[in-house]
């Protein structure tokens, strides 16, 4: 029987610890061959605080943890009996497998919260911003020149009525929508 991929609920704030407790009781069982990866459904998540970029992970599907394993009895029962881990989901307390592209999407949401940093800034020369975090909050002004590899933007802004180059990371500004 192959490895298929289950929907375990847990007790909120909880999903390392089952994860933990799971991955213990299946080597206290013996049954590594019947298990495969518990995955707990996270991003890394970018922001702006202070003028400083900071990076968080975040669950995307709190309360929840992914588990590949071939399901019997005794697995079932295993996952089940874990401290943190209050059922499986599926219908009428029967778990149920997830379809490969549900399993698919849910990697890939992980795999490309990885990556989505490489991708292109949503900036050009010429567009018309405003300053939403750091020392210049609240100014607007014209993107003058974007560094791909250093992720910042290049803005000049009026500060004392004369036009001044500002370099600000990405994140810390924001499109200004055309009137009309």
């Amino acid at each position: 029987m192959a490895l298929r991929w289950y929907v375990a609920h847990t007790y909120s704030g909880h999903e390392q610890k089952a994860r933990r407790y799971l991955e213990s009781a299946v080597v206290n069982a013996g049954l590594q061959a019947k298990f495969g990866q518990v995955l707990i459904p996270t991003e890394q998540v970018t922001e702006m605080k202070q003028g400083k970029r900071s990076t968080s992970t975040k669950k995307f599907l709190p309360s929840y943890i992914l588990i590949e394993m071939e399901l019997d009895k005794e697995t079932e029962n295993l996952v089940t009996n874990t401290p943190g881990i209050t059922s499986f989901v599926g219908v009428g307390g029967k778990p149920k497998a997830l379809r490969q592209e549900e399993v698919e999407r849910i990697v890939g949401q992980i795999d490309r919260s990885r990556t989505e940093e490489a991708a292109d800034l949503p900036f050009q020369a010429g567009d018309p911003v405003k300053v939403k975090d750091g020392p210049f909050m609240d100014f607007s002004g014209t993107v003058s020149e974007v560094n791909l590899e250093r992720r910042k933007v290049k803005v000049m802004v009026s500060i004392f009525g004369r036009p001044t180059p500002v370099e600000l990371d990405y994140l810390q500004i924001e499109l200004v929508k055309g009137k009309g």
